[in-house]
């Protein structure tokens, strides 16, 4: 494996390369990154560095985000297959048909979706401000698609008192996640507290002590005085967490909660992609264009 790192290392300086790893990559992957963090906040990071080359260690919708930040660079997703289920669920097609059934609606789009879907939204959102783009961009809004996840919508609309035209699209691995997983672990550890990503299902987000986005996560354990925490989302998290917070301990609430997207991408794909160049990411540039303007809508939001 050592090896195989000084290889890398050696490609990327070479390539003028940069690699991103999402929250939920393997450990190792992690460690080799020149970044850590979730999908939104990397694109932005690699676009302010001076890189030629993207290796983006994540999902497909995430390396379409890089490219569309950073058209001049050169965006690779060292596994081709690495696919976000959820952002799956829906197409462009359908969601112009639901547009067309509701002709007067803003459309609210999770970052979790492909470029194809992002260019038929009017605004993009995050996990993080997904409540304040409602709250207080979309305030005058008579009526709002929200897709594609049904259960950050649910979430959204509990915060916030609004109702929505909603997909019924999830993420597989927050679903597992079932409320009896809680109550197991908190019986298990009764000091520990509880976080939950809001993809997970309502039924326990309400459980949780703190629900948040895997950035906000992150900072809530560092945080938190709690010295216990049950992690409420895919479990390569907790590999960030541990090595940001050694003192503290740190509970998966459930050992199914592991994206097979995301563990796609190993140490020798990361290699095979910067010897090979290979698989680059490039969508349409008009698709791309239209992208980026749902994103930029919400980037330009300044309380």
């Amino acid at each position: 494996m050592e090896n195989i790192i000084q290889k890398i290392q050696k490609l990327k300086r070479k390539r003028q390369a940069v690699i991103l790893a999402h929250n939920y990559q393997r450990p190792e992957v992690q460690d080799i990154a020149d970044f850590v963090g979730d999908s939104l906040g990397l694109s932005i990071q690699a676009a302010s560095t001076d890189a030629k080359v993207i290796v983006f260690c994540g999902v497909h919708f995430m390396a379409e985000t890089a490219k569309i930040f950073s058209p001049e660079k050169t965006v690779l997703l060292p596994d081709p297959d690495a696919g976000c289920p959820m952002a799956d669920m829906i197409t462009g097609e359908q969601l112009r048909e639901l547009k067309a059934r509701h002709p007067g609606a803003k459309v609210l789009c999770y970052v979790n979706t492909s470029a194809e879907v992002k260019a038929e939204c009017d605004l993009c959102c995050t996990s993080a401000n997904a409540v304040t783009m409602v709250r207080e961009v979309l305030k005058g809004a008579k009526e709002i698609i929200f897709a594609p996840d049904q259960y950050l919508a649910a979430y959204v609309a509990e915060q916030t008192g609004r109702s929505f035209i909603t997909w019924h699209g999830f993420c597989p691995t927050h679903a597992k996640i079932l409320p009896e997983d809680v109550e197991r672990e908190k019986a298990l550890h009764p000091n520990a507290v509880f976080i939950a990503h809001p993809e997970c299902r309502p039924a326990v987000t309400h459980l949780a002590d703190k629900v948040a986005s895997t950035e906000g996560m992150c900072r809530y354990v560092q945080e938190t005085p709690a010295t216990e925490i049950i992690v409420g989302t895919e479990v390569g998290i907790i590999h960030r967490m541990k090595k940001e917070n050694p003192e503290k301990v740190f509970y998966p609430v459930s050992e199914l909660a592991v994206c097979p997207n995301m563990k796609r991408t190993t140490l020798e794909k990361v290699l095979w992609s910067l010897e090979d160049n290979v698989h680059e990411v490039n969508p349409p540039a008009e698709i791309a264009r239209r992208a980026y303007a749902s994103i930029e809508r919400m980037l330009n939001y300044r309380p």
